[in-house]
């Protein structure tokens, strides 16, 4: 038997703010799913809750387990892993994961569908996917072997059953393939080919994504017959990256500027603020028109009072974009290596802006069945191509 929710009361709270947070009542599928699948059954005594300003605050069970079931039953993200002192797992907000369910079409079934979970986590998802599907018709994957772990104890704890893989969930489950979806809690900048390999004609694969200048919006692909995949991008979540088996590789985030010799010096009237400071539809077109390409805001005032640092993350290309405190239509930058990044950024923003400033929903992207990357964009009436700036083909 399945056990209940905390109380009536909790679960009633969630639901308001899922539906408030979605702007329409909770289809009846999903509304009974969460009912059924009490959320604090599926995260540990130890939880971090953000506090409006970067930071976290930890909410204990044993030390305050009123304020921990608060936490458990409000509509926000919850920490519940920290690696080297950065978060490395997360309950995600139950509005974004019933957003996603929704965009899967799991609120109105009309088959028996056999789905693949990529990343378990703490097992509240994968527990979703079975009150609604069937514990069968359910394989989930986690490369973490605690966090393996820990969601199949959570699932066990909550009466489900469904199939619980330690493994590296960029290559998916063979023997479970082919799968109607294929639905990742975890963000991606290509897709991996055994998610292709392992979709069923006309099955779904929808995934959140991320490139190395935004982390932000969900890809909801269609598969088809010759191996290839298609499909648009939807405007919510940001999710953290996909983690991969790789003892001692150590990757630093964000530029890390390293050459610098010989810069070329210039000027420029495109605002850094334009295509960094938190255009969320404008981030998203750079990063798919301007690979690699990532950034950083310094302002230390060592260089100038702000400067935008942009790096080149899978090669020595870098640029700066200083500000002077006094001039808003006219920036000094500089330039070095075989990519001028800047020029390729300005050429991408340019592009953006003649094509009427499409939003995040206006892109999509093609994979062909070699693996080969496609994004494009309907604008004016047509669909454009996601053409690379400068340096780029």
């Amino acid at each position: 038997m399945h056990a209940p929710a905390a109380t009536a009361v909790h679960a009633r709270q969630l639901l308001g703010q899922v539906s408030q947070f979605l702007q329409h009542p909770v289809p009846p599928a999903l509304e009974r799913a969460l009912h059924t699948v009490p959320r604090h059954l599926f995260l540990p005594d130890r939880i971090w809750r953000g506090d409006g300003q970067g930071g976290y605050h930890l909410c204990e069970r044993t030390a305050d387990p009123g304020r921990w079931l608060e936490a458990a039953y409000t509509d926000v993200s919850l920490v519940t892993q920290f690696t080297d002192g950065l978060p490395t797992s997360a309950a995600s907000m139950p509005s974004m994961v019933l957003r996603t369910l929704q965009l899967a079409g799991l609120h109105a079934l009309s088959r028996p569908l056999r789905v693949a979970e990529m990343g378990t986590a703490t097992g509240f998802n994968a527990a979703l996917l079975c009150a609604l599907l069937g514990d069968r018709a359910v394989t989930t994957i986690e490369l973490d072997t605690a966090l393996a772990e820990l969601g199949e104890r959570n699932l066990q704890a909550a009466g489900y059953t469904p199939k619980v893989v330690r493994g590296d969930a960029a290559q998916g489950w063979q023997p479970n393939a082919p799968y109607d979806l294929i639905l990742a809690t975890f963000s991606v900048d290509r897709l991996p080919p055994a998610w292709q390999a392992q979709s069923a004609p006309g099955g779904r694969i929808i995934t959140p994504w991320n490139s190395a200048w935004c982390c932000y919006g969900t890809l909801a692909l269609t598969s088809h017959h010759d191996g290839s995949a298609t499909g648009r991008f939807h405007p919510f979540a940001a999710y953290m990256p996909m983690r991969r088996p790789h003892p001692g590789l150590v990757i630093t985030p964000g530029p890390a500027p390293a050459d610098h010799s010989s810069p070329v010096a210039g000027t420029s009237r495109l605002s850094p603020w334009a295509v960094a400071g938190g255009d969320l539809d404008a981030e998203f077109h750079l990063g798919l028109a301007v690979p690699g390409a990532s950034f950083s805001w310094n302002t230390t005032g060592d260089h100038a009072p702000v400067r935008l640092e942009v790096a080149d993350n899978t090669g020595p290309s870098w640029a700066t974009v200083d500000y002077d405190g006094h001039r808003g239509d006219r920036f000094s930058v500089a330039q070095s290596g075989p990519r001028r990044l800047w020029d390729e950024i300005t050429v991408a923003y340019d592009r953006w802006e003649t094509l009427g400033r499409p939003s995040v929903d206006q892109h999509g992207m093609t994979v062909d069945a070699a693996g080969t990357h496609s994004p494009w964009v309907e604008a004016a009436g047509r669909r454009h191509t996601v053409r690379a700036g400068p340096g780029q083909g």
